[in-house]
């Protein structure tokens, strides 16, 4: 978790009992419109989660402090893109008095999520459905789905927001729109 001070992310503890909104970046704002409406219907904070699955968990310290590593050194995307989904994320909520936190994941994404919600306790998870289309069905073949695999690896309650128009049943949901 992180809390930006003069520049400088320090760390701070996550607060316990907060609904978790699973964002990346650029994604429809009605995922963390939702989000915001659970948390403030549930009268708790809710902490923005980015997962950077370009890093993996090397070890974790006593006091739970994880050491991560980049997959590939050439890229390392995760701070840019934490930025940029904090960014989005503020112009959302602008104004809906919910309050709110952002934390960088890494790794697995299901398993990221699994661990933190069991951290804080939270009562919900919320995510976006994945974008139709070929490259996407593609990605979530060799990966599969993050809800599918949280809805059978953990207990809590998720939202899985959809993040365009539904599909009309006489389409392929694999057809590129």
């Amino acid at each position: 978790m992180s809390d930006p001070q003069n520049g400088v992310p320090t760390p701070v503890e996550p607060p316990h009992g907060a609904v978790i909104a699973a964002i990346i970046p650029d994604q429809s704002p009605r995922v963390v419109m939702e989000a915001a409406r659970y948390a403030k219907l549930q009268g708790v904070p809710l902490v923005i989660a980015h997962v950077d699955v370009t890093r993996f968990v090397t070890y974790e310290d006593p006091d739970g402090v994880p050491h991560t590593a980049p997959i590939d050194i050439n890229v390392d995307a995760g701070a840019e893109e934490l930025a940029t989904v904090t960014e989005q994320v503020a112009r959302h909520l602008e104004g809906l008095g919910v309050e709110w936190s952002t934390t960088q994941l890494v790794g697995d994404p299901a398993l990221a999520l699994k661990h933190f919600a069991q951290k804080i306790d939270a009562p919900l998870i919320v995510l976006g459905t994945r974008k139709r289309g070929f490259g996407e069905s593609l990605r979530e073949f060799f990966t599969g789905s993050v809800a599918a695999r949280l809805s059978h690896r953990q207990h809590r309650p998720l939202l899985v927001v959809p993040v365009e128009e539904p599909v009309a049943d006489d389409k392929d949901i694999w057809e590129e729109d």
